[in-house]
């Protein structure tokens, strides 16, 4: 058995589309939205709402941990629209969603990021697509248990939540072979962002499966550039599949 995983696509539909050659299954753990862009600021939902000039300025608001300036700034240039700034959002998330989905191969398992909107995705799923958060999944004769989203931050991003309800998904997956999430167990190094210089949060009832329940793989995304890529924790080999953005690759998991 042979299964791609990829995470933080942020609207890269090209590589999407080839990121399940020569696999039996795509895994994807969410973040398929891009809305601003940190390395190039002409692209993603905000700057083409807005323009680069503007985008480039609240990436430098957040990367200086500026939030009330960054939100005071990015809620003038939503009030500035003639339309209402929801339905607006909405319909720039639609457009990517219908290519990154239209993209998409038959199978694949797929969970939600922390800045995308779940309650969209049934508009653009496939029948090859399973949806699953806080819910388990039989790949290849083994139990793969899935947890969307992220934790509440200043960022305020879409689907974050909080940490009880969080806890709650990770306890309904219980034991398994391999445990996917959006963001990674809350362990330092792994969360640790070296070129935006900044920790990202991880989940400790992430941390608390693991040491409890021992499953032989947890997957996972959200910090693009960790100061460490893998760990392992007792038995457990705990991996960040990669910026796929930034890698166009997938990680492989064969057995």
């Amino acid at each position: 058995m042979r299964v791609h995983v990829v995470s933080d696509v942020h609207g890269s539909a090209e590589a999407l589309a080839r990121a399940g050659d020569g696999a039996d299954v795509l895994v994807c753990l969410g973040d398929l939205v891009l809305f601003l862009d940190y390395e190039d600021s002409s692209r993603g939902i905000f700057a083409g709402l807005f323009g680069a000039a503007h985008a480039e300025r609240l990436v430098a608001l957040r990367t200086a941990r500026q939030f009330d300036e960054a939100r005071e700034f990015s809620r003038g240039l939503w009030g500035s629209l003639a339309g209402d700034p929801r339905e607006v959002l909405e319909a720039a998330v639609r457009a990517q969603y219908a290519e990154l989905f239209g993209a998409m191969p038959e199978p694949t398992y797929l969970t939600y990021g922390n800045v995308d909107l779940p309650a969209l995705w049934p508009e653009f799923t496939k029948p090859g697509h399973s949806v699953l958060d806080g819910e388990v999944a039989e790949i290849g004769g083994r139990t793969w248990g899935f947890v969307g989203g992220g934790l509440q931050t200043a960022m305020r991003t879409p689907y974050e939540i909080d940490d009880e309800t969080y806890a709650a998904k990770v306890a309904a997956v219980g034991a398994v072979d391999v445990l996917a999430c959006h963001i990674p167990p809350d362990v330092p190094g792994l969360l640790y962002d070296v070129e935006a210089r900044r920790f990202e949060r991880g989940s400790a009832a992430v941390l608390d499966a693991i040491r409890d329940t021992s499953p032989g793989l947890v997957l996972f995304g959200h910090v693009h550039q960790p100061l460490r890529s893998r760990i392992r924790i007792g038995r457990t080999e705990c991996v960040n599949v990669g910026h796929f953005r930034g890698t166009g690759t997938p990680f492989s998991v064969e057995y």
